[in-house]
């Protein structure tokens, strides 16, 4: 059965020209994409979004950062789509990701490293109604 996750493609990411690359990999993946856009996130949006970190000592640079430059946030699926996203992302570290993941081969550091994914199936559903509305998930 196919399950849903979300992604972003960072600032860092976007700014370097890399979301076709990324995206082509999340293709090649057997991702179906169900949506995607690209949006400038408010401060707003960002403090929303990883509210969940609020109280962690890096969540003001998280925003910063997300707030630094457009992303794509996307809604994607396939079978075991959460956990699969993870394991083509690699680790939150690119330098301790495995090689030929998406954080080894574009992430720059442990803050930009290139994408986010869900977590969790809770998560995804959660992360995808925060961006989507039900009729854009073709």
């Amino acid at each position: 059965m196919a399950n849903r996750t979300f992604t972003i493609v960072k600032p860092d990411s976007v700014r370097k020209g890399n979301f076709a690359k990324i995206i082509s990999r999340l293709d090649a993946e057997g991702f179906k994409i169900l949506c995607v856009k690209k949006v400038a996130l408010s401060r707003s949006q960002a403090e929303g979004f990883y509210a969940v970190h609020r109280e962690r000592p890096f969540f003001s640079g998280l925003v910063e950062y997300m707030t630094s430059g457009p992303v794509y946030v996307a809604a994607l699926e396939r079978e075991g789509a959460v956990a699969h996203l993870r394991k083509v992302m690699g680790a939150t570290d690119p330098a301790k990701a495995d090689a030929g993941t998406i954080r080894k081969d574009f992430g720059e550091s442990i803050e930009q490293n290139a994408i986010h994914g869900s977590d969790s199936d809770e998560n995804a559903n959660i992360e995808i109604a925060f961006f989507f509305a039900t009729s854009e998930l073709l």
